[in-house]
């Protein structure tokens, strides 16, 4: 797998997450530029691993406003003198069932999880297409193929972020623009590890074996594969 990523400019949002800070740390590593896109404030300098000392942190962006989401990518993209890729991890997860639910849970879960992606992808377009190529990347969930119980609105979020990389790859593969989408099943993080202490945590995947696959996905190596839906199960 070539995940020569060396020298690229990449924004990730959901930056200062699990994923995107193990992401990040992996890009960085092997020679990206990145820049971090957040919800929530920055993280200051003690909070802040030294190998990503040279990232561009953008906190406080509600991607849910398009507005935002131009403004971000902008800075992020004079920040790192152009984009090369854009990793959309930004995200939500909840868990209800439709009987005892909430169809603003539905609406939610759309916003986070879809018009998130949809607005980042719109604001990065330009910078990507200034570069003559590009690449995108989602990060979608095996439960949007199937939906498990308690997660009809998480589960049809995922879908739609399917089917928006799949009709932006239509839109931009004339243009050398790639976009595809991960589908984990559930990463080692702090946070699922608190919902569900009493799981077999090394069945699970772990951020850097999502990050390997962000990198091979954005790397030269992959310039043929668009519109893909990759599962990366761990042993789940």
């Amino acid at each position: 797998m070539d995940d020569s990523v060396n020298g690229k400019a990449v924004a990730i949002t959901g930056g200062f997450g699990s994923l995107g800070m193990a992401s990040a740390q992996y890009l960085a590593a092997r020679g990206a530029r990145v820049a971090l896109i957040g919800r929530g404030a920055a993280p200051g300098d003690d909070a802040w691993p030294a190998a990503l000392a040279q990232a561009v942190r953008i906190g406080g962006i509600d991607l849910v406003d398009a507005g935002a989401a131009n403004q971000a990518l902008e800075t992020a993209s004079q920040a790192l003198r152009g984009l090369d890729a854009l990793v959309n991890i930004a995200g939500a997860f909840r868990w209800e069932t439709i009987a005892d639910g909430d169809a603003h849970t539905w609406d939610l879960m759309f916003d986070l999880n879809v018009k998130t992606a949809l607005n980042a992808s719109k604001a990065a377009l330009p910078h990507l297409l200034a570069r003559g190529a590009g690449r995108i990347v989602n990060i979608g969930a095996g439960a949007g193929r199937k939906a498990g119980l308690g997660m009809g609105a998480y589960a049809a979020s995922k879908a739609g972020v399917a089917r928006l990389t799949e009709a932006l790859a239509e839109e931009l593969k004339d243009q050398r623009v790639t976009v595809n989408a991960i589908l984990p099943s559930i990463i080692d993080t702090p946070q699922n590890r608190a919902d569900m202490p009493d799981a077999d945590f090394t069945r699970w995947v772990q951020p850097d074996e999502i990050a390997a696959v962000i990198a091979f996905l954005i790397s030269s190596g992959a310039s043929a594969v668009t519109g893909a839906e990759i599962a990366v199960n761990g042993r789940v």
